[in-house]
C-alpha cells in the first residue's frame, strides 16, 4: 500500500476515532476525497449510526468497527491489524461519559467497564480531567508508533477568520461584556474547567463545567430569567489541535435564540464551525452577533 500526501504529510492508512456529532462525517468525506483508506472507530455509546452506513457506502475503502468508550485494548488491536499510522479523534465524547457510562442491564454495563489497557492507562494518569484522559489515548496509540494528527486536519475549511463574522458589530454593553469575559473564560480553560463563560453585565452568570456549552447557556437564561447575555467560547491557552476542539453549530444558534443571547465571541482559527455559511445565516437572521478573535 502506498502513502497518500495530504496536508504536506503522507499517510498510508488514516484511523478515524469517532464521537458523537457530524465532524465524523465531515472527516471522513474529505479523507475519502483525499484518496486515503480509512478505518474507523466508532464509539458505540457516541457515534450517530448513520456513520457506519457512510463508510459501507465507499465499499471497501473504509473498514468500519464499534468499540466500547473504554475499550482502549480493543483500539489498538484495531489500529494495528488495519495497519494505521496516522489518526485523528473527531467528534465530542460527553464528558460525563467517562465517568457514568452507559448501561441497559447488568451485562450491558459490564461491557461498558474499562478494559485492562484503559485501567492501566488510568491508574497511570496524576490527574483524571478530560485533558489528561484524552491525552493518556493519544499516548497509547502513539506508543504503537502511530501518529495523531491535528484534528481539524479535514476541517480547516469551518476554522473563522479573525474578525466580524456577522452583520451587526456587537453594542457598547455586548462588547464590555465580552472584554469582562475573555480572560476568564481563558482562564477556565487553562484550568480545564471548561471553556465558556455566559455572561451579563460584566457579571459572570453560568461557567461550563462537565455539562457541555449547550445546557450552560440554557442554565445562563433560567438563572437570568430570560434577559439578555453574552457567550464567550475559548479555546485552551496553549489549545493542543488533536483533541477537543470547540465546535458549534446549528443546534448552538437554536440554543443562543431560546436563551435570549445577542452575541457570542470565539476563537478564530481554533474553533469549528459546523455548517459555517448556514450558521452565519441563521445569526444574521436572528440579529446576533458573532465575533472571533
Amino acid at each position: 500500500m502506498s502513502d497518500t500526501p495530504v496536508g504536506g504529510l503522507e499517510i498510508r492508512r488514516l484511523g478515524i476515532l469517532a464521537g458523537n456529532g457530524q465532524l465524523p462525517f465531515e472527516a471522513l468525506k474529505e479523507a475519502l476525497s483525499a484518496g486515503l483508506p480509512v478505518t474507523v472507530a466508532a464509539i458505540k455509546e457516541e457515534t450517530e449510526l448513520e456513520l457506519e452506513k457512510l463508510a459501507r457506502s465507499a465499499g471497501g475503502r473504509v473498514n468500519f468497527h464499534w468499540i466500547g468508550v473504554g475499550q482502549l485494548g480493543r483500539l489498538l488491536k484495531i489500529f494495528r491489524v488495519d495497519a494505521v499510522d496516522c489518526a485523528i479523534m473527531v467528534g465530542q465524547v460527553k464528558h460525563v461519559r467517562i465517568f457514568a457510562p452507559s448501561a441497559r442491564s447488568p451485562l450491558d454495563h459490564l461491557r461498558h467497564l474499562p478494559d485492562l489497557k484503559m485501567v492501566r492507562m488510568l491508574a497511570s494518569l496524576e490527574r483524571r480531567n478530560t485533558e489528561s484522559l484524552i491525552r493518556g489515548i493519544i499516548e497509547a496509540v502513539e506508543s504503537q508508533g502511530i501518529r495523531f494528527l491535528d484534528s481539524t486536519l479535514f476541517l480547516k475549511r469551518l476554522l473563522p477568520a479573525p474578525g466580524l463574522l456577522t452583520r451587526r458589530t456587537p453594542n457598547r454593553e455586548e462588547q464590555k461584556d465580552i472584554d469582562f469575559g475573555r480572560p476568564l473564560a481563558l482562564e477556565i480553560a487553562r484550568l480545564d474547567i471548561g471553556q465558556t463563560i455566559v455572561v451579563k453585565n460584566q457579571a459572570v452568570v453560568a461557567v461550563e463545567a462537565m455539562e457541555g456549552t449547550d445546557d450552560t447557556i440554557r442554565r445562563a437564561a433560567r438563572l437570568v430569567q430570560g434577559q439578555r447575555l453574552t457567550v464567550v467560547k475559548v479555546s485552551r491557552p496553549a489549545q493542543d489541535m488533536r483533541f477537543d476542539v470547540p465546535v458549534i453549530g446549528p443546534r448552538t444558534v437554536r440554543v443562543l435564540r431560546e436563551a435570549n443571547v445577542s452575541a457570542i465571541a470565539l476563537d478564530a482559527g481554533r474553533t469549528i464551525i459546523l455548517e459555517k455559511e448556514k450558521v452565519i445565516e441563521q445569526l444574521n437572521h436572528s440579529g446576533i452577533s458573532m465575533v472571533a478573535f
